[in-house]
């Protein structure tokens, strides 16, 4: 929110007296402005506006200047106590560490220097709206901390109810992602507004360090709502690992750095329950998982399995499968999930972890956009369409990426569901 400048002009009257120069004029240049003459000052504006009130609590510090740059953001409480802050990416604000609190005033005063070191200083004061008594959209961050993720690993944040598409604009510049070394990227929207995914345009370099904050703690979202929670989490990126499964061979292909480094005989969905193909996700790993299905219209039962990676939201994993091992690299007799051997189930749990892409060719069936982490089953273009914000025109994949993302095991499990779905 900015405010403009009213300029207010002042006549001034000179007297028509006869102006007497002493001495030559010749070498004197024409509108030469005096050696005294202080150098301008930068042209600074802050919001919100001095003396705002019902500001929500999620509000930046805005910053536009010119004619220089800004050397000096301090923001403080009434009781006289710092407000730690961060500038966003492009400088236009500062975005405080945490959510502010209701019912508050602050101060800000920010320093804007010129090419000559002049200085310009605004401070505005405002007030905080009181606690909403909206109800909160309720959102999940799925990117907890302290974890050691695949190169395919999206940040994915979902929304109870969705968010109405005239507010995701809004949303996604409460939702923040720093990586180390940086390699930027973009939100995209799911169409419903159910899900926001963000990723790069390649896939993350291994070693990255990704820190994430969704800071929509009391923020206004449409007519109705508020933000639930303020999170944060940060968590590395593993040595790349992903896997390939063609329907047409049976056959599951392990690679690690780009590298073959096993092939494992599958069963995938049988005609009637087809597998779906396209790029996935690993989700969750679970030594020992439990399937039940008997809500299926199509007819249910209830399993138990073991070392099983789930890929999609509507049920589809990858586990071990003693009971197929016979039709595994021939026949599909599975509900959708892959199955493979007791021993491969075993092994691949020690080399796979969440976050890495597993695709999927050949089958009677595409994987729905939304159905688990589908931010790689789309091109970068189609991607970028989702966000709600302008995305940069430099923001491309380069031809040199890595062709077979993943990351290899490192960092604990997600604690298993009793019961899942899956076949």
């Amino acid at each position: 929110m900015g405010f403009r400048r009213r300029l207010t002009l002042v006549s001034v009257t000179l007297a028509a007296t006869p102006l007497v120069l002493d001495g030559c004029t010749a070498d004197r240049m024409p509108g030469a402005r005096p050696a005294e003459r202080r150098a301008a000052a930068p042209q600074l504006t802050v919001t919100p506006d001095d003396h705002s009130r019902d500001v929500p609590i999620t509000a930046d510090v805005g910053v536009r200047v010119s004619g220089g740059r800004i050397t000096a953001v301090r923001i403080a409480d009434d009781k006289g106590a710092e407000v730690k802050a961060e500038p966003r990416d492009d400088g236009s604000a500062w975005v405080p560490s945490a959510p502010l609190q209701p019912r508050r005033t602050y101060t800000a005063e920010v320093t804007a220097t010129g090419d000559k070191g002049t200085t310009t200083t605004r401070k505005t004061t405002f007030t905080t709206m009181p606690e909403s008594s909206k109800p909160a959209i309720t959102s999940t961050l799925y990117f907890a901390g302290n974890q050691t993720y695949g190169t395919a690993m999206p940040v994915t944040v979902a929304f109870d109810p969705p968010v109405p598409k005239d507010a995701r604009a809004d949303v996604q510049r409460r939702l923040f992602v720093k990586t180390n070394p940086p390699q930027p990227g973009t939100w995209s929207w799911l169409d419903d507004g159910s899900e926001v995914y963000y990723r790069a345009p390649d896939f993350w370099r291994p070693g990255t360090a990704i820190s994430v904050r969704t800071g929509l703690e009391g923020l206004p979202i449409g007519k109705d709502r508020v933000g639930d929670a303020d999170r944060n989490a940060t968590s590395k990126i593993g040595r790349q690992v992903s896997l390939e499964v063609d329907n047409a061979t049976k056959q599951m292909s392990v690679l690690r750095d780009g590298k073959l480094i096993r092939k494992i005989p599958v069963s995938l969905g049988k005609p009637s329950t087809p597998t779906s193909s396209g790029k996935m996700v690993i989700m969750e790993k679970h030594q020992y998982a439990t399937f039940d299905t008997r809500g299926d219209p199509m007819g249910g039962y209830v399993v138990d399995v073991e070392d099983a990676q789930r890929l999609t939201d509507g049920g589809e994993f990858i586990h071990g499968a003693p009971w197929s091992e016979g039709d595994q690299g021939n026949t599909n007799v599975s509900h959708g999930c892959t199955n493979v051997s007791a021993a491969a189930a075993d092994w691949l749990m020690g080399v796979t972890q969440v976050g890495d892409l597993v695709t999927f060719t050949g089958t009677e069936v595409r994987l729905e956009q939304g159905n688990g982490w589908t931010a790689w089953n789309v091109s970068w273009d189609e991607f970028v369409r989702g966000s709600a914000l302008p995305v940069p025109a430099g923001l491309r994949p380069t031809p040199s990426q890595t062709p077979h993302p993943g990351a290899v095991a490192g960092g604990g499990s997600p604690t298993p569901a009793p019961s899942v779905r899956g076949g």
